[in-house]
């Protein structure tokens, strides 16, 4: 890997965690339960870029499977939380 991508990989990875440090007083102390469910998207969507910088920087595929079970998982739970804030129970 050249000198320049590293450096970009590498300030990419610490402009994704400052990213996700900003999202995280809104994750807490969200003033509703729909500010909290946003955050929390907010929150696992830069864990996935984090995890295919890091797959570009380590070189391996491992990091892009785990990239996408997360956002399955990811999309899977905020569908499952927008049911529940909009109707109370998610099974019907």
């Amino acid at each position: 890997m050249s000198t320049l991508l590293a450096t970009a990989v590498d300030l990419t990875l610490v402009l994704y965690a400052l990213a996700m440090l900003l999202a995280l007083p809104r994750l807490l102390l969200g003033p509703s339960a729909q500010d909290r469910a946003l955050a929390l998207d907010l929150v696992y969507v830069f864990g996935m870029f984090v995890l295919l910088v890091l797959a570009i920087r380590q070189d391996s595929d491992t990091y892009f499977e785990a990239a996408l079970l997360m956002v399955l998982f990811g999309f899977v739970g905020s569908v499952a939380l927008a049911k529940f804030l909009l109707r109370g129970e998610v099974i019907e």
